[in-house]
């Protein structure tokens, strides 16, 4: 499989051991940066390109998924996101590394690098990685929602709108609801 790495300064040498281990499993590992310690560098650009990466191999048919870090894993889970097709996770542990596959079929996560050792970091992307997504139907549905969201804006109907209006015709909670409009 191919795996999409980037960090900040934070995560520069969890990248080293993280190409290291990846590549000793076989995975075709390709690093979006930096290249060297710079304490004032800027995460976003590096884990935009990961994450384009990664849905550009997707959809070319090949397998990869993303892994981007730095020191809280936050920042760079909202630049992966920002990216059309990406399903960025922040993970913290094994639970949440199985669920951002199973459930949401998250292909990129993120990572606190100061927040964990290496072999926690390690083990939370093995198992990330050794997850498949369960296909069940409701998650398909649910990641269905946020990819139409995504393309064009299109939600759901509010559920609560048909529960506030009255049989007789009173407010709508679109009514009741200042941003409305």
């Amino acid at each position: 499989m191919r795996i999409h790495i980037a960090t900040d300064h934070a995560g520069l040498e969890f990248s080293t051991q993280l190409q290291h281990h990846l590549a000793e499993q076989g995975h075709d590992v390709v690093d979006h940066g930096p290249l060297d310690y710079e304490p004032l560098d800027d995460y976003p650009s590096f884990c935009i390109r990961a994450a384009q990466a990664v849905v550009r191999d997707q959809e070319a048919g090949i397998e990869s998924l993303g892994v981007v870090f730095g020191g809280s894993g936050n920042g760079e889970q909202i630049a992966a996101n920002k990216v059309r097709g990406v399903r960025a996770a922040l993970v913290w542990n094994i639970p949440t590394a199985e669920l951002a596959r199973e459930h949401n079929d998250a292909n990129v996560i993120s990572i606190g690098a100061r927040q964990h050792t290496f072999e926690e970091a390690a083990s939370f992307i093995d198992r990330f990685i050794a997850t498949p997504f369960s296909n069940e139907e409701r998650h398909e549905r649910r990641i269905g929602q946020i990819a139409a969201y995504e393309t064009d804006g299109r939600l759901e109907p509010d559920p609560r709108v048909s529960r506030l209006e009255s049989p007789t015709g009173g407010e709508s909670a679109d009514a009741m609801d200042p941003e409305a409009g």
